[in-house]
């Protein structure tokens, strides 16, 4: 299932997804950039580790992929495409 919506706030530094079902998703960047599901990021935390993040880091650019997203943040990490029912059981 896809978004009905997408946005993006630098400001409350969350990323909104509107679902067909009425719920609004608000993640917050730095946790997104925490769970992202590239292989380097997933292989950190499949041995036990949690990336390191600094808080402050902002979600710069949302490219659609079709079955979900590519996220560019402001450490330069681009790696990651959150497919949509991955970004979906996010915050749950």
């Amino acid at each position: 299932m896809n978004p009905v919506a997408v946005g993006n706030s630098r400001s409350k530094q969350q990323l909104r997804l509107n679902w067909p079902d009425g719920r609004e998703q608000l993640l917050n960047h730095a946790e997104l950039r925490r769970q992202c599901p590239c292989s380097q990021c997933r292989a950190f935390r499949l041995r036990g580790m949690t990336p390191l993040v600094d808080d402050r880091v902002r979600l710069v650019e949302v490219n659609s992929q079709g079955y979900g997203l590519q996220l560019v943040f402001s450490d330069g990490h681009e790696r990651g495409i959150y497919p949509w029912a991955y970004l979906a059981g996010l915050g749950r």
